[in-house]
């Protein structure tokens, strides 16, 4: 009779998670996970069909809650101001969280084949909590310029640019 563990999804995914983040990628292997939980690798394999769906999982989860923040700090904010301020702050700490993975030049390689899909949903998911904002204003598109705002966030802020820096240009569309 197969063992039950509890959870093992979760346990999974925070195992996968720790040895990315203290070992790096490379490091972090479905074998390394399987033994560290105590399971084979086939059940490893049952919940996620390879190592880079099991990084994406856990990315994800991590990402859904960013998310989660902007949304509510878009629609508490009293200015566009603070909604630009929250997502800034929300999309700094995720960078934060994974920045051994993306400055990993074997995870950027095995990610790159989907990436422009994958930007063009994150944008997409920038873009919604900030049409409460950019409905406001009438000299463009709302969705378009909701769009625009949340891909120039997303990039700049990865690429460490500071958040008045940022600010001082996307205001200027209000």
């Amino acid at each position: 009779m197969p063992k039950i563990i509890e959870n093992i999804r979760e346990k999974l995914l925070a195992e996968a998670k720790r040895q990315v983040s203290e070992l790096g990628y490379s490091s972090m292997t479905i074998r390394s996970v399987a033994t560290a939980c105590g399971v084979g690798t086939g059940t490893v394999y049952n919940y996620f069909p390879s190592k880079d769906m099991l990084v994406a999982s856990f990315m994800l989860e991590d990402w859904m809650l960013c998310i989660q923040a902007i949304s509510e700090g878009a629609t508490q904010a009293e200015s566009v101001r603070d909604a630009l301020y929250c997502m800034y702050q929300e999309l700094l700490k995720y960078k934060e969280k994974y920045t051994n993975l993306f400055a990993d030049e074997n995870a950027e390689a095995s990610y790159s084949a989907s990436s422009m899909q994958r930007h063009h949903l994150l944008r997409e998911q920038l873009a919604d909590p900030l049409k409460i904002w950019t409905r406001k204003q009438d000299k463009v598109d709302a969705s378009f310029l909701a769009e625009f705002i949340a891909e120039n966030m997303l990039t700049l802020t990865m690429a460490g640019k500071e958040f008045e820096q940022i600010a001082a240009v996307l205001l200027q569309l209000f």
